[in-house]
């Protein structure tokens, strides 16, 4: 067994519904501008695109229920609501019919993201890291088994800030659908168990504040919840409560 320079971090894991178990997380992968309204809120045109990729680090998770610290060097912290696909087997280069054999479940997730510095880097040419894979960007409710839940094809997808609706669609409305996303991802790289994938999210993002509660949902998976708290006090050197 190896020898480490000092212990390694525990893993990164989702909640289970019904369960005491807990899901690993090896990466997340996010969709960009997957609904048709959001793409064209975000000023592109769906309909010429293939689908694009980015990711989280796996410790970006935070669980349901979580309060959120309002996170350094943004001025513009959106909330964005997705559908959530947990891979149960490991594939390469997986065709469209065999995609959802690779999915152990499904959930709720929130991306939460630093607009100003996303907008930025895209604006430059740069990589989106700053804006979308930054500390507890990835809040997560517990993820449903897919044999208990099959594979959910339509259904209310929906957020709400401090109870006022924000967002509001329907995940039949997604452009590149859980099997296609699937088969294509795995055409670039192998996908294993414990991948995460965030499908995207509706139109309708906006900004969040401190003191605000965000709720949201999808048919048949349950709801999510998160606060967010004032920013958090550090210490510049030791990483310890100020």
């Amino acid at each position: 067994m190896s020898d480490f320079e000092f212990d390694p971090p525990a893993p990164a894991s989702i909640a289970i519904h019904d369960s005491r178990s807990r899901f690993p997380v090896r990466r997340i992968f996010c969709v960009g501008r997957n609904y048709a309204a959001h793409a064209r809120e975000m000023g592109k045109d769906p309909d010429r695109e293939p689908p694009f990729f980015f990711t989280k680090p796996a410790d970006a998770v935070v669980d349901n229920g979580s309060r959120i610290p309002y996170p350094p060097e943004t001025a513009d912290f959106h909330y964005e609501i997705e559908l959530i696909v947990a891979i149960g087997q490991d594939c390469v280069d997986v065709p469209q019919e065999a995609a959802l054999d690779m999915v152990w479940g499904y959930g709720v997730g929130i991306d939460l993201t630093r607009r100003d510095l996303q907008l930025a880097a895209r604006d430059k040419g740069r990589p989106w890291d700053w804006g979308k894979a930054f500390d507890l960007s990835a809040p997560i409710a517990p993820l449903h088994r897919a044999a208990q839940v099959g594979h959910p094809s339509q259904g209310r997808i929906w957020l709400a800030v401090n109870g006022v609706s924000r967002q509001e669609a329907d995940i039949a409305e997604l452009i590149w659908d859980v099997p296609e996303i699937i088969s294509i991802l795995s055409r670039s790289m192998a996908l294993k168990r414990g991948d995460i994938i965030m499908t995207g999210t509706p139109a309708g993002v906006g900004a969040i504040v401190p003191g605000d509660r965000v709720t949201g949902g999808i048919d048949g998976l349950g709801e999510i919840e998160i606060e967010i708290a004032e920013p958090a006090s550090t210490a510049r050197h030791g990483g310890k409560a100020a």
